[in-house]
């Protein structure tokens, strides 16, 4: 590598566009104890300055999202899983229902030849699946 700016796409990914592991090895064992924040989203809105200007206590803020709908669980800001909330010893918690699967990602078995999809993937809209 010259002495000029690196950038992630000259040594993580390969010439076929594959995203590779931390190591040649593709062992992430050394970054099992980084911490990352995780948040729950509950749902989201858009308003204009002066609507959130006029925000008090007592004001209601309709979020983007239907009751019993599941939550978002985000890892640095982005979407990993959905879920829904439930109490542990008085406190919230989330149980995960679904993972998401990351942007151009895919299983080695991502659907069999009946074209089912692959295990733990999201149903499609419409599929029947609750």
């Amino acid at each position: 590598m010259s002495n000029s700016e690196w950038t992630a796409s000259e040594e993580l990914v390969p010439d076929d566009g594959r995203a590779v592991a931390a190591s040649a090895g593709g062992d992430l064992s050394r970054l099992h104890d980084v911490p990352i924040e995780l948040s729950v989203e509950i749902g989201r809105t858009v308003m204009t300055l002066g609507q959130a200007l006029r925000l008090g206590p007592g004001s209601i803020v309709e979020l983007r999202r239907l009751a019993g709908e599941p939550v978002d669980l985000l890892a640095g800001g982005k979407p990993i899983a959905h879920g829904e909330v439930v109490v542990v010893d008085e406190e919230f918690a989330l149980r995960i229902t679904a993972m998401i699967p990351a942007v151009g990602a895919t299983a080695p078995d991502e659907a069999d030849a009946a074209g089912a999809p692959a295990p733990g993937a999201l149903p499609a809209a419409g599929d029947g699946a609750a």
